[in-house]
């Protein structure tokens, strides 16, 4: 005990060299690289002076993470991208969607969502799927859009051949029981309901711009299932429906996290010459029908005074979407009409947020900052393999819609003139920034490496496509824009119209010089 006593006193004391030295030292000096004032006039942008310059790691001696693909004998193709860490995420991408229904009762893909992983030729019921997958810590979901479906399951990357095997059950061998069939409709009739019930309305006005831009046709046919077709959908439809569009040269089995080679061999145990539910017939009714662009308007009036209940409910609002023929994801101008969609941004009017957030768009600047009473201004951009469209969703009260319209129309004819280089800068960079950080989660990486090579055989690079985006001007901006004004305006309207503009109007408007609307004069008020 003694002897620590001492030893601690030799501590404070500062007993030999280093205690010395620290009695010599005096006070303490002071730290130059405090927030204290010491480089006054120096910016964050600016290195700090002697200081060390940093070595940053490099990945010269480590292999690149390409995108590999192979094709089998069947037309399957399968694509991969190595990823570190011990889960993987891998599914099976069709060529497939509402927008191939035309032949068909409206709802079939919307069907096909809620009934996959359910019960197939191996697995007597979901909860046995699910169970299989939990060994290896996975978990399973369904997608559909208006031209891809989408099957995927994340797990332990030890479990990739259990993993395939299910994908493969799921796609190729439902058993599509009448237990199933029934709890589906029950299913999709819920989602329908609340799909009116909902407060936020996006969803809905997607599907009616669609319906307004495309009439009748491809993209513009039912995401959701009409009420009236719930009872139309059995197993026959479907199965003559999966005949034409599950076929192995309409798909693409993607993998993130997995060997190349190893996810091959699962591909060709379990997905080459695979005997399908619905039989071994070839497709012999497919529609390969191009989006054709129409315009026009879908108007839905409905009382939006009780949409949300409640201490603090939103107040009444119209909802206004108005839109404009852009361009499919496979040509050039893709990429300056998506910094377009990123410069106008927008948002809704308490969305406000940190640096990222987009507070320095179009929208905000222009629309939000500058009128109070509007509470949503943001911009949308669909692409598909044919068409594309780019879109403005503002919400405000429904005395005041003809104004609202025509800040819209505003907007609109304001893309087509001077771009500032500033905020072409901002919006690329947000654009890169965006594409980067998304493209960090391994299931964004998998659907990225499963629709391109769906749709073009091949993958860009994330760096590929940041050299594309650093090399947009704004003549390409003034020139994409110019080209989208002079086509017919497609527009959606939801709430009290009763101040709706006509569509000519809206029309004569976006093909003014100012977006102003024609004025309209009433005897009576």
């Amino acid at each position: 005990m003694a002897a620590m006593v001492l030893a601690a006193t030799r501590l404070l004391r500062g007993s030999g060299s280093w205690g010395r030295s620290r009695l010599r030292s005096g006070p303490a000096a002071h730290r130059q690289f405090s927030s204290s004032g010491a480089y006054p006039s120096i910016p964050l942008s600016s290195p700090l002076p002697g200081v060390p310059k940093p070595v940053f790691a490099t990945v010269d001696d480590q292999e690149k993470f390409e995108t590999k693909i192979t094709t089998l004998e069947n037309g399957l193709h399968v694509a991969s991208q190595n990823k570190f860490g011990q889960f993987c995420t891998v599914g099976i991408l069709i060529n497939s969607g509402s927008r191939y229904e035309a032949k068909y009762p409206s709802g079939i893909a919307h069907f096909l969502e809620k009934l996959a992983f359910s019960s197939t030729a191996r697995f007597s019921s979901k909860d046995e799927i699910l169970l299989t997958l939990e060994k290896h810590g996975g978990i399973c979901d369904c997608q559909t859009s208006r031209d891809t479906t989408m099957y995927a399951v994340s797990a332990d990357t030890r479990g990739l051949d259990t993993v395939v095997g299910v994908l493969a059950d799921a796609v190729l061998q439902p058993r599509l029981t009448d237990d199933e069939m029934e709890m589906t409709r029950m299913a999709v009739q819920f989602e329908l309901e609340d799909l009116n019930m909902r407060p936020d309305p996006e969803p809905l006005l997607t599907e009616m711009i669609h319906e307004a831009a495309y009439r009748e046709n491809t993209v513009g046919l039912h995401r959701f299932c009409p009420p009236e077709n719930i009872a139309r959908i059995d197993r026959e439809v479907l199965h003559s429906y999966l005949r034409n569009y599950y076929t192995p040269d309409r798909m693409v089995l993607a993998g993130v996290g997995v060997e190349h080679d190893h996810l091959v061999g699962c591909a060709r145990k379990h997905l080459l010459g695979a005997q399908p539910a619905w039989g071994h017939q070839g497709a012999v009714d497919v529609d390969r029908s191009v989006a054709q662009y129409t315009g026009g308007i879908v108007k839905l009036e409905r009382d939006m005074s009780n949409a949300s209940l409640g201490p603090t409910p939103i107040p009444e609002l119209t909802h206004v979407m108005v839109g404009l023929e852009s361009c499919s994801f496979l040509e050039d101008d893709f990429i300056p009409f998506a910094v377009l969609n990123m410069m106008m941004g927008g948002g809704g009017s308490f969305s406000a947020g940190g640096p990222g957030k987009g507070m320095f768009t179009r929208l905000y600047l222009n629309v939000l900052n500058r009128h109070h009473w509007m509470y949503n201004a943001t911009s949308y951009h669909h692409s598909y393999e044919d068409t594309g469209l780019l879109c403005i969703h503002a919400s405000a009260d429904p005395r005041q819609v003809r104004e609202m319209v025509e800040i819209i129309t505003k907007e609109f004819i304001l893309m087509g003139g001077t771009v500032d280089a500033v905020e072409l800068e901002r919006a690329k960079t947000q654009l890169m920034s965006m594409l980067m950080m998304n493209l960090e989660a391994r299931p964004v990486i998998f659907e990225d490496v499963g629709r391109q090579v769906l749709a073009t055989r091949s993958r860009k690079l994330p760096h590929e496509l940041c050299s594309l985006i650093c090399h947009v001007t704004a003549e390409d901006i003034r020139r994409v824009a110019s080209k989208m004004l002079r086509g017919k305006p497609a527009v959606a309207a939801l709430g009290d119209l009763s101040d709706l503009p006509t569509y000519e109007h809206i029309q004569a408007a976006l093909s003014s010089r100012d977006g102003r609307l024609p004025r309209t004069y009433r005897l009576f008020r």
